[in-house]
């Protein structure tokens, strides 16, 4: 299969090393010869590495470097039967982008956009052929991550579908079928990890590394969300939110944090800028969390309740299956268990009083209930995943 990934990108190079080690030929476009020369050189020493630490031998190294080459011309991808755009999350420039490409490719060239948030549907509209495009988003890094969401617009045929589901499965990815709505599964679903422990900082009641160690002391996950943000970039966590936010028509559920953006307009984007809500400069001491069981196991019950409640909503709007909402969370963002099998095991009665508890407290939309866990209690239902 010749694979054409446009966008040469930490996410594009990613994407570009996976197909090529699936065995396709891959042609790797940019318009800036300096960002293909630093994609190459970084497929290199990753090539390397893995090399030194006996996941790969120098046969293999040259293999896939041989299945890759590098274009600074669009229409060097008109062979291609993919390509997958993995560029800037801007609806305009991804369809100015989509509306040159299908002048250059076959007719039957699947057109795949790797965008976390924007409507699949929008950018197919870019297209004289709109069935075939699709969501295909892959997480980063992308060789590492196992999980690909696939994103059928309504308009992609049914043989598009079919056929990007089995070329990713061939690449050895686990594939979540989700539904063209914002955020699609993961960074839908995943929206109160951030947002509610930014809350609960705010209304004061546990700082920044209280709150990150509660979530991995009690719920054993591998970074808080306060380093998570950090390690993704204040700024780009917060486009997410605001962008999942507004494309929900100001859901409260969504709604960004002033702190985020406080952060954010402060230059204060984590690792990437030496400090975000840790200080990353050299000597630097990460502060000590307070050490109170009781605070940690309330912490990580309201965050862990929201999510389970996004979770339970998704299943409820027919985003995606249950076994597919699950795979999406544990593979795609590494979350310790699948959220409804962590509702099945905490017990859809809790779930449905905590949730009940906080809207009582301040009764804001943010922490209504989802249908779907009210009738689950009622009928005394699990959801087996």
């Amino acid at each position: 299969m010749n694979v054409g990934i446009i966008g040469s990108g930490t996410m594009g190079s990613g994407i570009a090393q996976v197909a090529a080690t699936a065995g396709c030929q891959v042609k790797l476009y940019d318009t800036n010869q300096a960002a293909l020369d630093k994609a190459k050189a970084s497929l290199e020493k990753i090539l390397s590495r893995l090399i030194e630490k006996g996941r790969m031998d120098s046969a293999e190294k040259n293999r896939i470097q041989s299945n890759i080459s590098y274009v600074v011309e669009l229409k060097s991808l008109a062979d291609s039967n993919l390509t997958i755009e993995a560029i800037i999350e801007n609806l305009d420039i991804k369809k100015k982008v989509f509306s040159e490409l299908e002048s250059y490719v076959a007719d039957d060239c699947i057109i795949a956009s790797n965008t976390s948030s924007l409507s699949i549907a929008s950018i197919a509209s870019s297209l004289q052929k709109p069935e075939r495009c699709v969501g295909i988003h892959f997480f980063n890094p992308a060789p590492l991550m196992k999980l690909v969401e696939v994103i059928p617009a309504i308009q992609t045929s049914k043989e598009v579908l079919e056929k990007s589901i089995q070329t990713i499965s061939d690449w050895k990815k686990t594939v979540a079928v989700a539904k063209d709505t914002p955020g699609f599964i993961v960074n839908r679903v995943a929206r109160p990890f951030y947002g509610e422990a930014l809350r609960i900082y705010e209304e004061g009641i546990a700082d920044f590394a209280t709150i990150d160690d509660a979530m991995k002391q009690v719920g054993g996950f591998r970074m808080g969300p306060f380093e998570l943000m950090d390690f993704i970039g204040n700024d780009v966590n917060y486009t997410v939110t605001e962008t999942v936010f507004t494309a929900f028509y100001f859901d409260p559920r969504y709604k960004p944090s002033f702190t985020q953006k406080r952060f954010s307009e402060a230059g204060y984007l984590g690792r990437k800028s030496g400090k975000g809500y840790y200080d990353y400069s050299e000597g630097a001491v990460k502060p000590e969390p307070k050490q109170d069981k009781e605070l940690a196991n309330q912490i990580f019950d309201r965050v862990l309740v929201m999510l389970i409640n996004e979770a339970a909503d998704a299943l409820f709007l027919n985003i995606a299956s249950a076994e597919d909402i699950d795979n999406a969370m544990t593979k795609g963002v590494n979350y310790p268990k699948g959220l409804l099998a962590w509702a099945d095991e905490k017990g859809i009665d809790w779930c449905v009083s905590k949730l009940d508890d906080l809207y009582n407290e301040y009764h804001e939309d943010r922490y209504r209930c989802s249908p779907l866990l009210r009738r689950m209690k009622k009928k005394g239902n699990r959801f087996g995943v």
